[in-house]
């Protein structure tokens, strides 16, 4: 279908010059003339910058509450409530913009990879990096798909170039980003970050899944040797989902959000948004290659003449990322779905330093740990974050759910029941110390402890019981250290170690008060004994 045949009048835009799902090369072109910044690096990607907001806006994220919704919906700072009229208000209001414009892009494609339960979403974007991102992000339709494509199930409004009112009633800043479930739209207001459609779309999904028995979740996952051979790994951005996920001996099916449901895994996206400060072809050689022709680069900085990327530079944010297809990835699983979870990997970046590298954990401990969500705030990932900070962050994606996370974690319980999947606590954080004094986990070490979870090395090595968090710690693991393995040992000071590990796990204690009521005994008791 040609521009000119085009029309959104559906979604009252009328603009003159709508260019529908172009192809990336025509993207670039667009980007080069009409977005202000852009350029092409030496190996062919495309630089963008993303405005003053480097980050999501979390604390400018708002749901519509209406009668239908308010008892399924998780209220409160995650989910803070929006009347109707106040979102009529600033979607007319991005309307009204992208009208203004003299050309906008549409962008179709497909939220999940299993057909049954895959959701239609439009994008609706001034600026061309948008419109690239997310052809790279969603599922991009064949060209048969798009003929009969149709009205979609989810339209993003993105005129983030535009700022929400800040005089509108419920806006808290001169961004909004808004989700309404029964009208099926989104709206961006205020921010340019391209991170805020992606997570948007993610979190329709959090809310359309559960309803179907599916289970959403913020996580990645590849697969071994065949479909019964599938790991997940859960963690906030920054804890080493995409890294860990990318390895060359296995098959990658999506590096951050899938789904679960009674006949296997499936990735929501049709692409990765991988973090790139310090990224090297050396330690990360799979996302190193995927950054070519196609892939957006985003606030990253270059040499003006030779245009080479320099990952080390975050002068502009610490939040450098890359958008790309999955298939950028070499070995990336097409269709991206497979079977049911072998093994279940919690990934947590420990500032306090007392989690160990690896640990086994029980049913029920994994319920807590799941609940739990322990990790930390990695700088840039968020406006306001200039250092790590340890938080705690429900199914490791509070920032996502829209349902209660008791909900998540039943689902997940089941499933693991159902299907004997094995869970597992990863520490990439620190080691030796606290914030400041201690070092991260060497990649290296990290990749071989993962490596001994897939070969199943693990499971009848000796371990010894954590006294405070009660799970199991192997003492040895190939190709790892020993002297790594027990964290308590890594320090100088044992004692010292002793009050922090006490200390957090006074913290898990303090923050799981709230999930109690809905909550077994079995799964309380399954926390740190303090």
């Amino acid at each position: 279908m040609s521009d000119q045949e085009f029309e959104l009048s559906a979604h009252n835009i009328t603009v003159q010059k709508i260019i529908r799902n172009p192809s990336p090369a025509c993207f670039y072109e667009e980007a080069i003339k009409y977005d202000p910044g852009a350029a092409i690096t030496d190996n062919g990607a495309l630089v963008v910058r993303s405005g003053k907001r480097t980050g999501r806006s979390p604390a400018d994220k708002r749901v519509v509450k209406t009668d239908n919704l308010s008892e399924d919906i998780w209220w409160g700072d995650i989910n803070i409530p929006l009347d109707v009229h106040t979102f009529n208000i600033n979607h007319q209001r991005a309307v009204d913009y992208l009208n203004t414009l003299d050309r906008i892009y549409v962008i179709d494609g497909f939220a999940g990879w299993d057909p049954e339960y895959r959701l239609k979403v439009r994008i609706i974007a001034e600026r061309p990096y948008h419109g690239l991102f997310m052809h790279n992000m969603l599922i991009r339709p064949t060209s048969g798909e798009l003929e009969s494509f149709g009205e979609p199930d989810f339209v993003v409004y993105n005129a983030g170039k535009f700022p929400a009112n800040q005089f509108t009633e419920g806006m808290t800043s001169d961004a909004s980003v808004d989700v309404n479930f029964e009208s099926n739209k989104m709206v961006i207001l205020g921010t340019e970050y391209a991170g805020e459609m992606k997570k948007g779309v993610f979190t329709v999904m959090n809310y359309l899944m559960p309803k179907k028995d599916v289970l959403s979740m913020h996580c990645s996952a590849n697969e071994g040797d065949g479909p019964d051979d599938v790991a997940l790994f859960f963690g906030l951005s920054g804890t080493g989902k995409t890294t860990l996920s990318a390895d060359s001996q296995r098959q990658l099916i999506g590096d951050d959000e899938h789904c679960w449901s009674n006949k296997g895994v499936f990735n929501i996206e049709g692409g990765c948004y991988a973090k790139c400060i310090h990224l090297s072809e050396e330690n990360e050689p799979e996302i190193y290659n995927a950054i070519k022709f196609g892939t957006v680069l985003e606030n990253v900085i270059y040499d003006p003449d030779t245009r080479t990327v320099d990952y080390d530079d975050t002068s502009i944010t610490q939040n450098t990322r890359a958008s790309y297809p999955i298939e950028y990835i070499a070995n990336a699983k097409i269709p991206c779905d497979g079977g049911h979870p072998k093994n279940i990997i919690f990934l947590t970046f420990d500032a306090f330093g007392v989690v160990p590298p690896v640990s086994k954990l029980t049913p029920e401990q994994a319920m807590y740990h799941f609940i739990s969500g322990y990790t930390a705030k990695v700088a840039g990932t968020e406006m306001g974050v200039t250092e790590p900070k340890a938080t705690f962050s429900a199914c490791f994606g509070a920032a996502f759910l829209v349902w209660p996370p008791s909900k998540y974690a039943e689902m997940l319980a089941e499933k693991m029941r159902e299907h004997n999947s094995k869970a597992w606590l990863v520490n990439t954080g620190l080691t030796g110390g606290p914030h400041g004094t201690g070092k991260r986990i060497d990649l290296k070490s990290t990749r071989a402890i993962i490596d001994a979870i897939h070969a199943g090395s693990l499971q009848d090595v000796t371990v010894k019981e954590d006294k405070v968090f009660g799970f199991e710690i192997p003492t040895e693991c190939p190709e790892v250290p020993s002297g790594i393995l027990l964290p308590r040992e890594t320090w100088d000071d044992p004692a010292a170690y002793d009050q922090q590990a006490k200390k957090l796990g006074g913290l898990f204690n303090k923050n799981f008060e709230k999930f109690k009521p809905e909550s077994s005994q079995a799964i309380i008791d399954a926390g740190p004994n303090v």
